[in-house]
């Protein structure tokens, strides 16, 4: 869908096709493109196909180019998309320079364009595109910074649930959070190859305020970057941690598991053993054969419940740390007998 924005009043207002003024600049939005807005874009605005396709490509890198009558600026932005199972990953922008006019062209919605419809971008003025196209790169590199803080805050959450049970689903979750967190790093070292050939190029004409605050936003990537690189490398650590933990778990059932199976084998042979043409013992008596074996499968099923618990484990290091106590305590009545 293609709207179109004028600014009045230092406000973004949104206006119908044929209200537009002509003598002054307009920002041309089209979000959530269809077959429709592609030829609108392609015949009214003389955009080449090829740019347009490479913008609606979901894999396009950041870079930026020189045309003849426009240029092209294509940067990665990040999104949210609660329902994917990767809720956060990055998506190209474009971004076309004209003369009086500036189009921003997406596939999808994303909240960095949302934000200036909304006008919550402060300081914004359509008059000078290359400021806005700054503008733009700033509010980009804001969004990553929040997500980045998010997926940090989420996988905290994650990590305190799989201290109380260690499932696999937590795992999932580790493993999109630290997926995402690539793609955000990939995106950044890309938008910051861009920001580099701006500052370095004349392809974007550039005052000394604009370059300025594109020195700001230069440093905003260099810290997101940092930022993204630090937590896919804790998110990393974790989940090797835990997957340790899940394996190490695993070998403990299966300890457990094996110690029943012995512990089962003995009355399994004592019955194949006289299940033969073998007399039993205490065939004749009435409840006396009865009332051992009882006592028997008592004392086995005590005797296992001990040897399967972790109780002991538990009591043993309850008495070494009373232990320790106990020397700690006797060593400072020392100290404070000296003094």
């Amino acid at each position: 869908m293609i709207t179109f924005w004028q600014q009045e009043n230092g406000k973004v207002i949104k206006q119908d096709k044929e209200n537009i003024n002509s003598a002054i600049n307009t920002w041309i939005d089209a979000r959530s493109v269809t077959r429709e807005d592609i030829r609108i874009l392609e015949e009214e605005y003389q955009i080449e196909q090829e740019d347009i396709l490479d913008i609606l490509d979901q894999d396009e890198l950041s870079r930026v180019e020189k045309k003849d009558n426009y240029i092209l600026i294509i940067m990665r932005i990040p999104i949210f998309i609660a329902d994917n199972d990767i809720s956060y990953f990055t998506i190209p922008v474009g971004i076309i320079v004209m003369e009086k006019k500036l189009i921003t062209i997406c596939w999808t919605d994303c909240e960095v364009l949302r934000d200036f419809s909304t006008n919550r971008v402060k300081s914004l003025s359509l008059n000078d595109f290359p400021a806005t196209v700054i503008r733009i790169l700033s509010r980009s590199d804001t969004v990553f910074l929040r997500y980045l803080k998010e997926i940090n805050r989420r996988a905290s959450t994650i990590q305190q649930e799989l201290e109380r049970s260690v499932k696999n689903n937590e795992l999932l979750q580790l493993l999109n959070l630290q997926k995402s967190l690539e793609y955000f790093e990939t995106s950044l070292k890309g938008n910051q190859m861009l920001l580099e050939k701006l500052t370095r190029t004349r392809v974007l004409p550039l005052d000394e305020e604009d370059k300025d605050w594109l020195e700001d936003v230069n440093i905003d990537n260099h810290q997101a970057i940092e930022m993204a690189d630090t937590y896919s490398n804790i998110l990393s650590g974790m989940t090797d941690a835990f997957a340790s933990i899940i394996s190490n778990n695993l070998n403990i059932v299966m300890k457990r598991l094996t110690s029943i199976s012995l512990i089962m084998m003995v009355p399994t042979f004592i019955a194949s053993f006289f299940g033969m043409n073998v007399p039993l013992p205490f065939e004749h008596s009435n409840w006396t054969g009865v009332t051992i074996i009882g006592l028997l499968c008592l004392i086995t099923a005590i005797v296992t419940n001990y040897l399967l618990s972790d109780r002991r484990m538990g009591g043993s290091d309850t008495f070494s740390s009373k232990k320790k106590q106990k020397r700690f305590h006797l060593r400072k009545n020392r100290k404070d007998s000296l003094k």
